[in-house]
């Protein structure tokens, strides 16, 4: 394998990726998630992206109940940055296919060669009902045929400028996108089911995966690395990471432990009921959940050394081409992480 990439996932939510009272707690304002970008940018990361959200999950600490929109605050982003790839996210659920070329190819003019898009069709319900925008009756397969549907029309529009199409989910007629994209944007998708892999293989250019252990984890990466040779195409793999990491293991492992002990079970139980569980079932669960569910990934703790070494076991033994990193405190953190960790993972990558 090459090189490997860190990036960071941007507080675009209040509450951050830490489910928490006790926890920091990011305010989801445009200059923090600005801010953060730059840090990552001076820190040497090689990308920053951020996810698109439209309702929260309450509780005592409002979770995610203020969001920012994800392509508008990376175009931002975008001007105050210079190196650092932009990745935003979009709903294809959302966005008639013709529209978010549109978008994309505004925000490659502003940021050339950096931009990717993050391809989402929609998991949240409750998301989209209050929109009038969820069709409960869709299952996996058929949504994953209407992102196919919506990314081939919109590579024909960054291609071509002119879509002509009468498929099952969209009609684009004689449909012009003007100008192209210097740079095709970088596609991603996040997802570890089999349409899902089978979607980032064919299409995408990286997957985020997700999985129950570093074996699972291991064993989707060579899937999805597999599929997208089969179509004589490359699509990079990454997980999903938070990191404590403070000046011994000790302190790193009491922060864990004490956010753990502010977990929002109010909001945990929202969040399962809009994935998809039923309400008695999601109090069961979040009722019993441990500490570490205030976590929303998996997450390491420790002095530099340790982090480092933990990373580095992930990376390799799940055969990840890179990690998208979450900090508690991203400005006081990130900093810190770029100037101590970062080197150490650079100096024992494989050079590409």
């Amino acid at each position: 394998m090459g090189s490997k990439e860190y990036g960071v996932f941007l507080p675009i939510g209040n509450g951050g990726w830490l489910i928490s009272d006790t926890a920091p707690h990011a305010e989801a304002t445009y200059e923090q998630n600005k801010n953060t970008a730059v840090l990552a940018e001076e820190a040497g990361m090689d990308f920053a992206m951020a996810m698109a959200k439209w309702r929260g999950f309450g509780g005592t600490t409002d979770h995610w109940g203020r969001t920012l929109e994800s392509i508008t605050m990376m175009a931002g982003i975008a001007e105050a940055t210079s190196t650092i790839d932009i990745w935003a996210t979009v709903h294809a659920n959302l966005q008639n296919p013709a529209i978010a070329a549109k978008m994309f190819t505004t925000l490659e003019h502003i940021a050339p060669g950096r931009v990717g898009m993050n391809i989402v069709s929609g998991s949240y319900a409750a998301e989209f009902e209050q929109m009038g925008m969820w069709d409960a009756a869709m299952t996996k397969d058929e949504r994953y045929r209407m992102v196919d549907e919506w990314i081939t029309a919109i590579k024909a529009l960054w291609n071509d400028g002119r879509v002509d199409m009468d498929g099952e989910f969209f009609s684009l007629t004689d449909c012009e996108s003007r100008p192209q994209p210097s740079t095709t944007p970088t596609l991603i998708s996040a997802g570890r089911s089999e349409p899902g892999r089978a979607f980032q293989a064919k299409h995408c250019d990286g997957a985020f995966l997700g999985a129950d252990s570093p074996e699972e984890l291991r064993d989707l990466s060579r899937d999805v690395h597999e599929r997208a040779a089969s179509f004589d195409r490359e699509c990079k793999t990454y997980a999903m990471l938070t990191v404590v990491m403070d000046e011994t293991d000790a302190i790193a492992e009491q922060r864990a432990e004490a956010y753990g002990e502010g977990v929002d079970r109010e909001a945990l139980t929202a969040m399962a009921m809009s994935w998809g569980m039923p309400h008695d079932r999601a109090l069961s669960w979040t009722a019993e959940a441990k500490g570490h569910a205030a976590f929303q990934t998996p997450f390491v703790a420790g002095s530099r050394d340790t982090v480092v070494e933990k990373i580095e076991t992930i990376v390799n033994k799940a055969e990840l081409d890179g990690l998208m990193l979450i900090f508690p405190d991203y400005e006081r953190e990130l900093p810190i992480f770029g100037a101590e960790a970062l080197p150490l993972l650079r100096g024992k990558d494989v050079p590409a």
